[in-house]
């Protein structure tokens, strides 16, 4: 759903003055937010300096065999992420990445003038592009639609709480096709390519008084501790101010299939392990200095 604001910065201090109102202590959950975070995050420098795993791995095997454990599950939803190694051959992965780069070559991707959104990473490109406004090649369509990928994205889901109120808020058994693009990296490339960012929308959490703040209830409210974030409750009722950059669709996880080895600082995708990171983004906007 489109949420339509004329005057943004405006909708932005009236609904920031209306929770300011709501009856919760924002300076108090913030500083207790705050401290709680701090501590996992400590938690990951500790894992790091020891060489531990910080991003919970899962097996596809496995999960054929005994799906996902309760402690698997739990830290999952600690860190907001999670690898599935093994989702596809190796020998399938190789024969798609080749496909890939052969249709690339065919449309002689790089020389076209016209690539779509990829006007949104332009001042991220050197040289060839990392991001490639592909969508429906061959190896995208089979990835997403095969059974390796519905029974690891049935697995996943379940870790959602996706029912609310003893209805089901979405059915873990089914989705719609997300097209998404190519990624593609030269060798011994050692840029990032995309800067830091946030999907899923912006300011709408503060002024989306119909879904956003009612995901966040429990931080309106002063009750930091109770909130979920793998709680589904209301997030397929948010709104997003329209933008050609904007998903409005509620994803349970954006994800990729790796089909070359990636590893630790390999630099594909970092991210911020805390899966209560936006939570604490949600009261810091709330704090009297802002």
């Amino acid at each position: 759903m489109s949420l339509n604001v004329e005057n943004i910065p405006q909708a932005i201090r009236e609904a920031k003055a209306q929770l300011r109102q709501s009856g919760g202590n924002f300076k108090d959950s913030f500083e207790g937010m705050t401290s709680s975070i701090q501590a996992e995050i400590d938690e990951i420098k500790a894992l790091r300096a020891n060489g531990d795993n910080v991003i919970p791995e899962l097996n596809y095997a496995d999960l054929l065999e005994g799906g996902i454990t309760e402690s698997q599950q739990a830290m999952i939803r600690k860190r907001g992420c999670v690898i599935v190694r093994n989702t596809f051959p190796v020998e399938q992965a190789q024969e798609w990445n080749q496909q890939i780069a052969d249709y690339l070559d065919t449309l002689d991707y790089v020389n076209t003038p016209d690539k779509g959104l990829d006007k949104y990473f332009s001042s991220l490109q050197q040289g060839k592009p990392q991001i490639f406004s592909v969508y429906w090649s061959k190896p995208q369509v089979m990835a997403r639609q095969s059974e390796n990928m519905a029974i690891t994205r049935r697995h996943l889901n379940r870790v959602w709480n996706y029912q609310h109120e003893g209805e089901r808020v979405f059915d873990p058994d089914r989705e719609c096709t997300y097209a998404d693009r190519v990624r593609r990296r030269e060798p011994g490339d050692n840029s990032l390519g995309l800067k830091p960012h946030i999907d899923g929308g912006s300011v709408e959490r503060w002024i989306d008084e119909q879904g956003f703040r009612k995901v966040f209830r429990h931080l309106i409210d002063g009750n930091w501790e109770a909130y979920e974030p793998f709680d589904a409750a209301f997030r397929n009722q948010t709104q997003e101010i329209p933008s050609p950059a904007v998903c409005s669709m509620f994803r349970t996880y954006q994800g990729w299939v790796a089909l070359t080895p990636q590893g630790p600082g390999d630099g594909t995708l970092n991210l911020v392990p805390v899966s209560r990171a936006l939570a604490w983004m949600f009261l810091r906007a709330l704090q009297d200095d802002v």
